[in-house]
């Protein structure tokens, strides 16, 4: 279901499928994404939204924030399966029954997913970028495989963990590392909504915050 404005690069600026994979540049392009799920894991449950919206890019040498955070992909799913957790349904508000009759066709969606990330990265190589990453990177990469007819456009492993980074640049374990640690002058000033388009925008910020900072080491936020 097209429920959200998608924007991107000129298609006729992407190279060729053939060409794409053997001359990717090496300047990360990040993507970052939120996943609204029926449960704890894909197979047995379902995903039913998710946003990708593009989040800055990094050549090794210098990292480049959006000047606005207005390239992005969301789609709303049909169920894969008749189970369900109530109390995560409660979390995100999406209503499972008219996803099942209206949701669109994971097949579909992953698939205009992966070739709408490979149109906005262009030469550069996605990296998907999520906090934490371990939750949103489990439901994507199983539903890029399973129903992608392109696969994953971002390989098994191009990734980058919001918490990581921000437990080694605070030096503190990763326990504490989590959202509701992070320090108010690299937080978004976005509230966090369970909308998926909404809370990507929302990490896109901290992360480019988080990338900027140079740590407890260099200088104090």
């Amino acid at each position: 279901m097209k429920t959200a404005v998608e924007t991107g690069k000129d298609p006729s600026a992407r190279l060729p499928d053939s060409q794409a994979g053997s001359r990717k540049s090496s300047v990360d392009f990040y993507i970052s994404a939120d996943v609204e799920t029926d449960g704890p894991i894909p197979g047995p449950f379902s995903m039913l939204s998710f946003a990708l919206v593009c989040a800055g890019t990094f050549n090794g040498r210098e990292f480049e924030r959006p000047r606005a955070y207005e390239r992005t992909f969301y789609r709303e799913l049909k169920p894969i399966s008749d189970m369900f957790d109530p109390e995560a349904l409660g979390v995100n508000g999406l209503d499972r029954e008219r996803l099942c009759l209206e949701g669109e066709e994971p097949t579909q969606a992953m698939t205009e997913a992966a070739e709408w990330v490979d149109t906005v990265a262009g030469n550069g190589r996605p990296v998907l970028v999520a906090y934490p990453l371990s939750f949103d990177w489990a439901w994507l990469y199983w539903y890029f495989i399973r129903f992608s007819t392109k696969g994953s456009p971002f390989n098994h492993s191009q990734c980058f963990d919001i918490k990581t980074a921000f437990a080694v640049k605070a030096a503190i374990p990763i326990a504490e590392a989590g959202r509701s640690k992070i320090l108010p002058s690299l937080n978004s000033r976005r509230a966090h909504t369970h909308n998926a388009v909404d809370d990507a925008i929302e990490q896109a910020e901290i992360f480019a915050n988080l990338f900027e900072w140079k740590g407890v080491r260099g200088r104090t936020p």
